[in-house]
């Protein structure tokens, strides 16, 4: 695979969840950048920290990198090896899928730690 680059996104995000018959916030929709997920059980929803929303719980102080798309849905393996090289550093993250690419949504407090083995490791982090 040639070489991804990375971009770090320069907001907290807070990751929100409610039941699966909650009525999304119309707030979440004047959100520069949000992300919704709907399963049978629950609503997941992703978005900026200052954005504060009702929800059964949150998830406060990620940081997303983006990786620099458009990717091409024959690629793969991208996120495999990212967080591969993140749960080697014992470094947990939120993954979302866009159709055009992949966020990696990691805690503050280990961004920096983050940066440093993806760059170890060959990614360009921007």
């Amino acid at each position: 695979m040639s070489q991804l680059t990375l971009r770090l996104i320069n907001e907290r995000f807070a990751i929100h969840s409610l039941s699966e018959t909650a009525t999304i916030p119309a707030e979440v929709f004047t959100a520069t950048i949000f992300f919704i997920a709907k399963t049978y059980d629950e609503i997941s929803i992703v978005l900026p920290q200052h954005i504060v929303i009702p929800s059964d719980e949150v998830e406060l102080n990620w940081q997303a990198l983006e990786v620099v798309g458009p990717l091409d849905f024959t690629m793969t393996g991208i996120l495999s090896n990212i967080s591969t090289v993140l749960a080697n550093q014992k470094i947990s993250i939120f993954a979302i899928s866009t159709f055009d690419t992949d966020y990696i949504l990691v805690k503050e407090d280990c961004i920096n730690d983050a940066i440093e083995a993806l760059r170890d490791n060959q990614y360009l982090v921007i």
